[in-house]
């Protein structure tokens, strides 16, 4: 029998449901990101994505059209149908899934259903001709899905692009000194049942399990599930030890300067607390997870 090698992948980025993308911008804007223009799916959903110099990125995800939505989702389509059906259990302001590079997504769903974690059909698509922005910059995407049946509210996907994403020198600074996701921070009350099913996602074996959790490292950054021990000793925010399933909790981001980043929060009236060293900035409209900043020095 021969065995794939597995090379860990990249966080290409995390998929933030949002009431509109006009609530995100001011909430972000707050926050000290840059935000590029709007972009049009060609299934019914928008965005206003946030990049950073690691080449992850944050997408604020709305509905445009809901009729083009629900066409969509019918259809088959996995994206939209996983969008509508946490916007329908948790509302419209939360972190809904990871998503990692993939230099052959037909690769991942092969294997995503062969070890029964598929999540339904691989998605590619194009943004329409003389749209603005969208996946790729107008070049098209294939997305392989992937999901664990316990848990409904939290799921991923791999995506192989036939370019590299947009996003200017300009679009990739930031007022905040963000230079990239350090740690993407979900949680359940046992964290190691969900260890094998990020481990693939990830394309790795490498995990490092602690007493508030584990944590399963991509490339660049770490994907990480909390205890409501671990919630409450990293963030401050303590969880339900009963309700089951990964939910999505906090964005950990790199900073140049954190006290510059603690004044500039301060100038725009951001509420933040300190723990560990971090700045915690909790859940408002328009930024559905805890976001978190540390120093990089």
């Amino acid at each position: 029998m021969t065995v794939t090698p597995r090379t860990r992948r990249r966080l290409d980025h995390l998929v933030l449901p949002v009431p509109d993308l006009a609530v995100a911008r001011t909430r972000l804007t707050q926050l000290g990101f840059t935000i590029a223009p709007e972009a049009r799916h060609p299934f019914g959903t928008e965005n206003a994505r946030v990049f950073f110099s690691d080449g992850a990125y944050l997408e604020p995800l709305a509905v445009a059209v809901r009729e083009d939505c629900e066409a969509a989702a019918i259809a088959g389509n996995v994206f939209v149908a996983r969008d509508q059906a946490y916007r329908f259990r948790r509302g419209d302001n939360g972190f809904s899934a990871f998503v990692v590079s993939s230099p052959n997504a037909a690769a991942d769903h092969a294997r995503f259903v062969r070890l029964g974690m598929s999540a339904g059909d691989i998605l590619t698509f194009s943004p329409p001709p003389g749209a603005t922005g969208g996946v790729g910059g107008g070049a098209a995407a294939h997305l392989a899905f992937a999901a664990d049946l316990r848990s409904p509210d939290f799921f991923a996907f791999s995506i192989e692009r036939a370019a590299a994403e947009p996003g200017s020198p300009a679009l990739r600074t930031h007022a905040n000194g963000a230079t990239g996701i350090a740690e993407v921070v979900l949680s359940d009350p046992n964290p190691t049942d969900f260890q094998y099913y990020l481990q693939e996602v990830a394309d790795t074996r490498e995990t490092e399990a602690h007493s508030f959790g584990v944590a399963i490292a991509l490339e660049g950054a770490t994907v990480t599930v909390l205890n409501a021990d671990g919630m409450e000793a990293w963030f401050g925010r303590r969880t339900s030890t009963h309700a089951r399933g990964l939910r999505g909790r906090a964005i950990v981001f790199r900073v140049a300067d954190l006290a510059a980043t603690a004044r500039l929060l301060a100038a725009n009236g951001v509420a933040t607390r300190e723990i560990a060293g971090r700045l915690i900035v909790d859940e408002a409209p328009g930024q559905g997870a805890i976001c978190a900043f540390e120093d990089t020095k």
